[in-house]
This record gives C-alpha cells, structure tokens and sequence, in this order.
C-alpha cells in the first residue's frame, strides 16, 4: 500500500514517539498497538520467540536504570526498549529488504552502501537458521550449548562453526555478485517507485499525531 520510504519515516516517527514518552500507561498503549498490528499480520509465533531474546535484555537494562535513578523510570525504560524494537520488528515484518533497498537507491543512496543494508537484512536469518542447526547437532553429540554459565565453556563448539559456515556463505555471495556484475554502472531495476500523495499525506499526518501526542498528552 505505501512506498517502503513512507514506512521507514512512518517507523521513525512512532519510534520517536516511544523515546520521547514519559507516561507509563503511554508507554504501554503504544505497544499494545504494536503487539495488535502483529497479531493482525499473523506474525505473532515469530514475535514469541523474537520476544523470549529480548525480554532479558530489556530487564537488564531497566534494572540497571531502576538502580541509578528510581523504580518508574527503570520501568519506563525496559518498556520503551521493548516498544521501539517493536515498532521495527513491525516494520521489517511488513517491508521486504529488497524493496528497501531499491526505493532508498532512487532516493539517492549510493547503490553499493543500499546492497549491504539489504544484504545484512536478507542474510541474518539465514545467520540465525545456521546458528539453530549447529546446536541441535552438536545437543545431539552430548555438548551442553542452552543459555547458561555451565555452557559458556562450550560456547566454540557453536562459534567456530558459524565463523566457518559464515565465511562460506560471504565467499559464495561474492562470487554470485562477481557474475553478474556488480557494481556496473547503467543498473536498471524492475520495479520504479514513486512517492504517491498518499505517501505525503501519511508522512505528514503521522509526524503530526507524533508532534500533537507529544505536546498535549504523554509527556
């Protein structure tokens, strides 16, 4: 429906919002938006596990907040961490990176710097599917690698072999790239994209509902 630029500045924008949002019950509206837009996309299970890896995180860094300052702000900010990268799991969830990256290059990004965004958003998952394969092959060996001080020491026996596995894949990405030429000049691409009004007019009334919010409401 929008451009992908519009969806980055619309993300910017209720990032914005979260970081700027003193309120607790603000705080927390805001992510259950963001939590109600995932359920509507059907992208719940992957927010579950996403989820289980940042919520320690996000207690950690409150915690630490809560010991230098007091018990509201500790808790203003694990939540405003938990709502921001919300708001960007919601955004790469509903933007394929290909697409990201060609709107950005007509934008006027410089071709090679959009690829490895692009190539970095493309390649951590397949990072994080390899990463999944090693421990459960080396948990069927005997090897110890679930989250925890006894596991640190085995820690190699999955590090190693995604260093390796890593290596491989950038060789064979670069090689792909070689082939067909990267970095020629004359590049044309199958999709054109254009800023529509309906573009603007989002653009412009989310940043005001940010700017209003902000000034009257949650702070």
């Amino acid at each position: 429906m929008f451009d992908p630029r519009t969806k980055l500045l619309l993300a910017l924008a209720y990032g914005t919002l979260i970081a700027l949002t003193r309120k607790p019950e603000w705080l927390l509206g805001e992510w259950s938006l963001l939590v109600a837009a995932i359920v509507v996309m059907n992208q719940w299970k992957v927010y579950l596990r996403w989820l289980a890896m940042l919520v320690p995180m996000a207690l950690f860094f409150g915690g630490v907040t809560w010991w230098s300052t007091d018990r509201a702000t500790g808790q203003a900010a694990a939540t405003s961490l938990m709502a921001i990268t919300t708001t960007f799991f919601v955004f790469f969830a509903s933007t394929e990176p290909e697409d990201l990256g060609n709107s950005l290059v007509h934008a006027g990004l410089p071709f090679p710097v959009a690829f490895v965004m692009t190539a970095a958003m493309q390649f951590a998952p397949v990072i994080g599917r390899k990463a999944r394969a090693i421990v459960e092959a080396q948990q069927a060996r005997g090897i110890a690698l679930k989250p925890g001080w006894r596991a640190l020491r085995n820690y190699p026996a999955l590090l190693i072999p995604l260093l390796i596995q890593s290596f491989q894949l950038a060789d064979a990405l670069a090689e792909a790239m070689e082939a067909r030429g990267f970095g020629r000049s004359g590049r044309t691409f199958r999709k054109v994209y254009r800023m529509r009004m309906l573009d603007w007019l989002a653009i412009i009334g989310g940043w005001g509902v940010v700017a209003v919010v902000l000034r009257y409401f949650a702070r």
